[in-house]
């Protein structure tokens, strides 16, 4: 093939090849600059996009989770909250029931302790009563009253745990008081009826603090968990962008070459007119 021929012009299609060629790279790195991403959809990288879309649904899984979990210590705390209260309340009723349990108590006194022996165990069925958060309670095993056991997720593989629901009823006082001291005297002895309340509630709120623990050690673990994944999706799939600074300056420095190029390419059968003259 003759270089000089009005036909064919050789170098202006190796200089609009060239050119395409530097437009595409200038494309590629304008996309990274404007995305801040190296892969950004499975044009730039099919394998590193797969493994990032599935590193996002585990993200947000895990902030799913989170979520949840706020939920979970929700009912926990109320559960607590509830719990504290009433053992609170409980030392007031040993008080109580300790002066109930003097025998040389003047009658109207009794009756005064008696009155405030009522209202206390009153206070007590409340608080337990009370005790729903978002509309479930811990302190009921009766699932119609939205009651029972809590099966709650703990990571974004849908692994669970389970917090035990307490019979609220077992620890409620009857609010008739002892009718005589000795009856108050055994009521408060060890293994007597107050005791063996008073052991549950400290048992009940024993469990629910451990697992409040729990719960919140679960989320600073999920929290530190979303730290990592996020940071090793940004060495996966994040542009370097100084580096695609300088390929962007480069690229834009060669676009302008290769114009020019082709522009003088295109003249070269311009020469070829002079021979004619």
């Amino acid at each position: 093939m003759s270089f000089n021929s009005v036909n064919t012009n050789r170098q202006a299609v190796f200089a609009l090849q060239s050119l395409n060629q530097t437009n595409s790279e200038l494309g590629g790195v304008q996309k990274r600059v404007s995305t801040g991403f190296r892969v950004a959809d499975a044009r730039d990288d099919g394998g590193a996009f797969a493994v990032a879309q599935a590193v996002r649904s585990d993200v947000a899984g895990v902030v799913t989770v989170g979520e949840q979990l706020g939920g979970t210590r929700g009912i926990l705390s109320t559960t607590f909250a509830a719990l504290s209260v009433v053992s609170d309340t409980m030392k007031q009723l040993r008080a109580t029931l300790t002066r109930l349990a003097d025998g040389g108590i003047a009658t109207a006194s009794r009756e005064q302790y008696e009155l405030q022996y009522k209202l206390l165990t009153n206070q007590v069925s409340d608080f337990i009563d009370d005790a729903y958060y978002n509309g479930r309670t811990l302190l009921s095993t009766d699932t119609g009253v939205n009651g029972g056991d809590i099966s709650a997720i703990r990571n974004e593989s849908g692994g669970q745990f389970t917090i035990n629901a307490v019979d609220g009823e077992t620890l409620k006082l009857t609010n008739v008081p002892p009718a005589t001291a000795s009856a108050a005297g055994a009521f408060i002895i060890a293994g007597g009826a107050f005791d063996l309340i008073d052991a549950e509630v400290s048992s009940a709120l024993n469990n629910f603090g451990a697992q409040m623990q729990y719960v919140d050690n679960q989320m600073v673990y999920n929290s530190k968990k979303i730290d990592a994944m996020e940071d090793g999706l940004g060495a996966l799939v994040d542009a370097d962008l100084a580096k695609e600074s300088s390929k962007l300056q480069a690229l834009q420095t060669r676009q302008q070459l290769g114009v020019q190029t082709l522009g003088i390419a295109n003249q070269g059968p311009q020469v070829l007119l002079s021979l004619f003259r």
